[in-house]
């Protein structure tokens, strides 16, 4: 469609169950936690992952979201020759604002309905990072809140060790 011209290259869109939604414009708070995670990742990860951010995941023929930030496996033509896939995550961030009840609601069961192992939500408004995990028949069967954000391991990165107590800092 973008190349069609009905959508411009700045639109803020995402196919989702086949329909695109509206995305609204980032704010700064956001936009400066992704800019924090990105770097944590990068820097936790190294060379384990490919990071992503605010890029295009294909999770079938209908939904095409654009998470926060994807960890991927690593690819060596960095996902050049097509869009990562379900079995390409090794974690999704999605950073909430005013999008909360819609990542809440929408994003993060989609992302257990794809099997994705891992979905983090960076709750802004309540100061909280929900961690989503083993998804089963379609939702993830555990839901944790992050007590300890200095030392948080992905279930599919086990030697990263995330360090997260400046993500809700000013």
């Amino acid at each position: 469609m973008g190349d069609a011209g009905i959508f411009h290259q700045n639109d803020r869109v995402e196919l989702i169950e086949g329909e695109i939604i509206d995305m609204a414009p980032i704010g700064s708070n956001h936009a400066g936690t992704v800019n924090l995670l990105s770097n944590i990742v990068k820097i936790t990860v190294g060379t384990q992952a490919i990071i992503s951010t605010q890029n295009p995941v294909v999770l079938d023929s209908f939904s095409e979201p654009e998470p926060d930030i994807a960890v991927l496996k690593p690819r060596d033509d960095f996902y050049r020759s097509s869009h990562p896939g379900p079995e390409d995550i090794l974690l999704i961030i999605e950073v909430a604002d005013s999008s909360l009840r819609y990542d809440h609601k929408v994003k993060i069961p989609l992302y257990a309905r794809h099997a994705i192992f891992e979905a983090w939500l960076v709750d802004l408004e309540n100061g909280q990072l929900l961690i989503h995990q083993n998804p089963q028949a379609g939702q993830y069967q555990t839901i944790t809140t992050a007590e300890n954000p200095q030392a948080l391991v992905p279930l599919q990165l086990p030697t990263a060790i995330f360090n997260l107590e400046m993500l809700f800092q000013q």
